[in-house]
């Protein structure tokens, strides 16, 4: 049996927010998931700083204590954030949650400190594996507030514990055994916050593309509020052909792809541009085994396509150096571009250039306006479609203030018509024969003889969504 996964991950500013100080990573053997906080761009370092020391666990692809490779990654994280700190005050306050999956066969260890969080969706039940350290969790806990209450307490944002470098952290530390046709969901709060555990249920059990996953938990969430940034990774553990499988492709999103901290990411130039999606294109192979124990030698396979592994991994990450490095400038200059543009029917400002490499959007959200495109002009409905390049976010919110404005001085003067009544009917009217013209005057003194009748006043056709 071959154990393989497949995974999708991607991150979002949400509505309020103006930057993502989520990060993300996902590979073949490593998912993970971190929220910052700290605020003025702290946040987005702590957060990279845990995702880049994670990703680091990539380098021993062999590791055999997993536990032990997970805590001390942990740790890593919190002593550079501590060093970080010691050379630069102005960053303390900073930190991170962190929730990571490491893999080897079927086997998986789990780490977790905060309130980011990871269920599993098994045999049709979905199961929140981590438990959040959070002040009102404990409340839960000690059997002081409920459930209900916990989710609209005002102190429900308080950690216990997070990744900070100011003391030793503590993290939660368990070692699982994964199953064919699992399906995990790592995620920070702010998917938590506004989407329900039964709609969870409902979005991971109805839809099986992990890629369509991901970008209907994010709409979910914007159309719940989006009040904070908003990153999920969701894997599948499948059984699948070894042969037909490619290596996979691991990937950072958030801010930890943002091009800004790449010097933080493990690997050197591992993020693709914009950081906002990537799925595997097909399952990554994780381990060959024939009985389901982990690492076991597959029957019949000849010994040397194993030996051929670290000159493949020697000469695929050169390559992945070569291309990170010219993709970090083209990002660069990609962060002086912007342009007007649609994200699920609204109209917003993106940053970046209106172009997608294979799976790569080379673009990000910047400004949500909340503006829907139906309420434009057709024309304009048509230009934005198609990307309206401006100078900056402030040139792109007033460039859509303008195409808003035609689309009401149209409106207007549609109303004005309907009132003092159109003169094309008495062009046409001058053009019918004396006839049509004597028919339709009978007719009117016929309608002018009789009475009004009463009318009911309109009744509302449909109620504006909240």
């Amino acid at each position: 049996m071959t154990i393989a996964l497949r995974y999708a991950a991607r991150s979002d500013v949400g509505l309020l927010r103006e930057g993502n100080e989520d990060s993300a990573y996902a590979s073949p053997r490593l998912l993970a998931v971190a929220d910052g906080m700290g605020g003025h761009a702290h946040g987005e370092v702590a957060s990279s700083v845990a995702i880049a020391a994670m990703a680091a666990l990539e380098e021993d692809p062999h590791e055999a204590d997993l536990l032990g490779a997970v805590e001390s990654a942990v740790r890593d994280a919190n002593r550079r954030l501590h060093e970080m700190v010691g050379r630069d005050p102005s960053l303390k306050g900073m930190g991170t949650t962190l929730t990571a999956m490491l893999w080897k066969g079927t086997q998986l260890a789990l780490v977790h400190v905060g309130d980011s969080r990871a269920y599993l969706l098994r045999r049709g039940e979905l199961y929140q594996i981590t438990h959040d350290h959070t002040l009102v969790q404990s409340l839960v806990d000690d059997g002081r507030i409920t459930p209900d209450e916990a989710a609209t307490h005002p102190q429900r944002s308080i950690l216990l514990r997070a990744l900070d470098g100011s003391g030793e952290v503590d993290p939660d530390l368990s070692l699982r055994e994964a199953q064919v046709d699992d399906r995990y969901l790592l995620c920070s709060d702010g998917l938590t916050t506004v989407v329900g555990p039964e709609t969870l249920h409902q979005t991971l059990t109805a839809i099986d593309d992990p890629e369509e996953v991901v970008r209907a938990l994010i709409d979910l969430a914007n159309r719940g509020g989006g009040p904070d940034n908003i990153t999920c990774v969701v894997a599948d553990v499948l059984d699948v052909d070894d042969s037909l499988i490619p290596l996979g492709q691991a990937t950072f999103v958030g801010a930890a792809g943002s091009g800004r901290l790449s010097s933080l990411n493990a690997g050197g130039g591992g993020a693709p541009p914009g950081g906002a999606a990537v799925t595997a294109p097909q399952p990554a192979i994780l381990s060959d085994d024939d009985d389901g124990r982990p690492g076991a030698q597959a029957p019949g396979r000849p010994a040397r396509r194993r030996r051929l592994w670290p000159i493949l991994a020697t000469a695929l990450g050169a390559g992945v150096v070569v291309v990170g490095v010219g993709g970090f400038f083209v990002w660069q200059w990609t962060q002086d571009q912007y342009f007007v543009g649609t994200s699920a029917n609204e109209v917003v400002v993106f940053q970046g250039v209106n172009t997608e490499i294979g799976p790569f959007q080379l673009f990000d959200v910047a400004r949500r306006t909340g503006i829907e495109v139906s309420t434009l002009k057709a024309f304009e409905q048509g230009q934005v479609r198609d990307g309206i390049a401006v100078s900056s976010v402030d040139a792109g919110v007033k460039k859509i203030d303008e195409l808003r404005a035609a689309a009401a001085t149209q409106k207007t003067a549609s109303t004005s018509s309907e009132e003092t009544g159109d003169t094309s009917d008495t062009g046409k009217s001058a053009e019918e024969s004396p006839d049509k013209q004597q028919s339709r005057q009978d007719r009117t003194e016929s309608s002018q003889q009789k009475p009004k009748s009463s009318t009911a006043s309109p009744t509302p056709t449909g109620t504006r969504s909240q």
